[in-house]
C-alpha cells in the first residue's frame, strides 16, 4: 500500500494579517520488491575506469521485466555511460558506492527532450526515465555527472590560480579571452542563438557540429510519476542537476545537491510543470538557482499549460546559489499553491527570488512562505522582478548593465502575473537590499503580503509598479548613507504597518501613477518624504 502524505497545518500570521490553512500536497511514494540484485552480478567493474553502462542497465532491466526490485550499486568507484530507469527499480547507492559518468561524449547519443522550457536537441542525460512508475534513486552515495568535461567557464567566476590551471588543461578561449570552452564544438555551439532549438533548417549534420555544446542535464524524470529521490548526494553536473518534467508525486528529501559555484547553468533542483511535490531536508550548494520552479518558457510553456502545482518544500538548507527558492523565469504554464516553510539559505546570491519577463506570460498565484532565515545575502533578501534579463543576479567584476527600458504595453497572453504571494516571519542579518518588487507598467505584481520581517540590510525597501503591497510589523536596520526606508515608483495601495527603522527616515516617491501609500505605527525614524518626477507628498500618510 502507498504510503500517503496528508498533513494539514494552520500558519496564523500575526496582526490578523491572515489566518490560513494550507493543505500539504498529498504525495504518493512509491513501493518496491525486496528483491535486491547488485550491478556485479552483471559484471560490473569498480576502479573508475571498466565502462559499466550495459552492466547497470541490464541490472536494471532484468529487474524491471521481473516485477521490479533494488538495483544495488554496492561501495567501490563506478564509470558508466547513461542509464535508463524503468518502473519499479529502486536505484540504491550503499555508503561509499561513487557512480560517475564518463567524460566520452561519444557516449551520449542526441536526443529530443525539453531545455529551459522549451523543444532542443541535447546530448542524453546520465539518468533518465520517461513514462515510468513506482521508480527511485536512494542510499548514501554520490552520483557525479563529470560536469567539468561539459561547461563552458567565465573568467571572472575563477581565480587567477584557478584559470590559469583550466586554459593549460586544454579547451579554447573566445575571441575577448573571458569565456573558456572545452572543445571548438563547444565554442561553436555558443555562437548560435538556441542552438539546440528543434526548428526547420537544422539536420542531424547541424547538431552533430555542436554536440559538445549540447550539455545535458544530469537527472532528467519525465512524465514520470511516485518517484523518490532519497539520501544520495548528486553533484558536478553538466548543465541543470535534477529535472522532473511533467511529472507527479514526487518525493525528495535529505539529499545533498553540489555544484561549483562557477558552474554556468549549475542550478540544483528544477522542478517543472510537476504537481504534489515535496521537498525536504537537504541542502544545496550550487552554481545557479538551488530549488528552482518552471513551467516551460514563453509559447511553447502557455501551449503545454502545465503548471507546477501543490509543492510543499521545508527544513531545506541553500549555501552559494543565484537563489535560494525561485520561481522562473520560464513559468509560462503557471505556478500555483506553493509552500515553503523552515529554510536557510546563507551566502546566497538572492534568498526568496520571483523572476519572469514579457513574452513568457503564465499567472503565478497563491504562494505561502512561511519561516526563513538568511545570512550575508549579497543581493537582494527577497526579490519580485519582471525584467529579468538572463544575467547572474550579482554584477561580475569589469561587467557594465544598463537599466531595462521602461515602456508601457499591451497586455497579450505573453504577459506574466505575479500575484497572491503571502510571506511571514523572514529573519536576514545582511543583504544588499531587504526587498525589492519591480512589476510592469502595463502589469503590476498585485496583493503581496509580508508580515513579521527583520531586515539587516544596505538598503531598504524599492517598490516599483505595484499594487496592494503590505508589509507589517517589519524590524528594518538600513546600512547604506542614502538614508532611503522607502523608494516608491508608480505603485499604489502601499501600507507600511509597525515599521521599526534604524540609520534611516527618507521615504522616496517618484511617478505620476504613484498613489495611497500609509504609513503607520513607524518608530526609530522621523519621517522625510521626497517626491520627484511627478509624485506628489500628499499621496503618503504617516501616522
Amino acid at each position: 500500500m502507498n504510503k500517503i502524505l496528508k498533513t494539514v497545518i494552520l500558519l496564523i500570521f500575526t496582526h490578523g494579517a491572515f489566518a490560513q490553512k494550507l493543505a500539504e500536497p498529498t504525495v504518493s511514494l512509491p513501493t518496491f520488491k525486496k528483491d535486491t540484485v547488485s550491478i556485479t552480478a552483471f559484471g560490473a567493474i569498480s576502479g573508475g575506469r571498466h565502462l559499466n553502462t550495459e552492466s547497470i542497465n541490464q541490472a536494471i532491466d532484468q529487474t524491471h521485466k521481473k516485477g521490479g526490485g533494488v538495483v544495488l550499486i554496492p561501495a567501490g568507484v563506478w564509470l558508466s555511460g547513461p542509464i535508463t530507469l524503468k518502473s519499479n527499480i529502486n536505484l540504491h547507492l550503499a555508503a561509499n558506492a561513487l557512480l560517475q559518468f564518463t567524460k566520452d561524449f561519444s557516449q551520449y547519443s542526441l536526443v529530443q527532450t525539453s531545455w529551459e522550457g522549451i523543444p532542443q536537441m541535447r546530448n542524453q542525460s546520465p539518468i533518465w526515465a520517461l513514462n515510468q512508475q513506482n521508480i527511485a534513486i536512494t542510499g548514501k552515495g554520490v552520483i557525479d555527472g563529470n560536469g567539468d568535461a561539459w561547461r563552458m567557464v567565465k573568467k571572472a567566476k575563477m581565480t587567477e590560480t584557478q584559470w590559469k590551471k583550466l586554459i593549460s588543461s586544454g579547451g579554447v578561449l573566445n575571441e575577448k579571452g573571458d569565456i573558456w570552452y572545452p572543445s571548438q564544438s563547444s565554442l561553436k555551439g555558443a555562437s548560435y542563438k538556441d542552438p539546440g532549438l528543434v526548428e526547420k533548417g537544422k539536420n542531424a549534420q547541424f547538431y552533430e557540429e555542436i554536440k559538445d555544446y549540447l550539455r545535458p542535464n544530469m537527472i532528467l524524470l519525465e512524465k514520470c510519476e511516485r518517484i523518490l529521490l532519497e539520501g544520495v548526494t548528486f553533484q558536478n553536473s553538466a548543465a541543470w542537476n535534477i529535472h522532473p518534467l511533467m511529472s507527479a508525486d514526487l518525493t525528495i528529501r535529505n539529499i545533498n545537491v553540489r555544484n561549483p559555484w562557477y558552474s554556468q547553468n549549475g542550478d540544483g533542483l528544477d522542478i517543472e510543470s510537476c504537481k504534489n511535490v515535496l521537498v525536504e531536508q537537504s541542502t544545496f550548494d550550487v552554481g545557479d538557482d538551488a530549488i528552482c520552479i518552471k513551467s516551460g518558457r514563453n509559447e511553447a510553456g502557455r501551449e503545454r499549460g502545465m503548471p507546477t502545482e501543490n509543492l510543499w518544500v521545508r527544513n531545506c538548507t541553500v549555501y552559494h546559489a543565484h537563489g535560494g527558492f525561485v520561481v522562473g523565469s520560464e513559468m509560462s504554464g503557471g505556478a500555483k499553491n506553493l509552500y515553503v516553510d523552515n529554510c536557510t539559505f546563507i551566502g546566497t546570491d538572492i534568498g526568496l527570488r520571483f523572476k519572469t519577463t514579457r513574452g513568457r506570460g503564465g499567472v503565478v498565484e497563491n504562494v505561502y512562505i512561511n519561516n526563513i532565515f538568511m545570512k550575508d545575502i549579497p543581493g537582494e533578501a527577497i526579490l519580485f522582478d519582471m525584467y529579468y534579463e538572463a544575467k547572474d543576479p550579482i554584477v561580475l567584476s569589469g561587467e557594465h548593465r544598463e537599466p531595462p527600458k521602461v515602456e508601457f504595453l499591451p497586455v497579450t497572453e505573453a504577459t506574466p502575473q505575479f500575484k497572491d504571494f503571502y510571506i511571514n516571519n523572514v529573519v536576514c542579518d545582511g543583504a544588499a537590499k531587504a526587498l525589492f518588487i519591480r512589476g510592469l507598467p502595463e502589469m503590476h505584481i498585485k496583493n503581496i503580503q509580508l508580515t513579521r520581517l527583520d531586515m539587516v540590510a544596505k538598503e531598504g525597501i524599492d517598490i516599483q509598479e505595484a499594487s496592494n503591497i503590505s508589509l507589517r510589523d517589519v524590524k528594518l536596520q538600513v546600512e547604506d548613507a542614502s538614508k532611503q526606508i522607502a523608494y516608491i515608483l508608480n505603485s499604489n495601495d502601499i501600507k507600511l504597518h509597525q515599521l521599526e527603522v534604524k540609520n534611516a527616515n527618507i521615504f522616496h516617491l517618484q511617478g505620476e501613477r504613484t498613489s495611497t501609500v500609509d504609513v503607520q505605527g513607524l518608530t526609530g525614524a522621523q519621517s522625510v518624504i521626497k517626491a520627484d518626477f511627478g509624485a506628489n507628498k500628499n499621496v503618503i500618510n504617516i501616522n
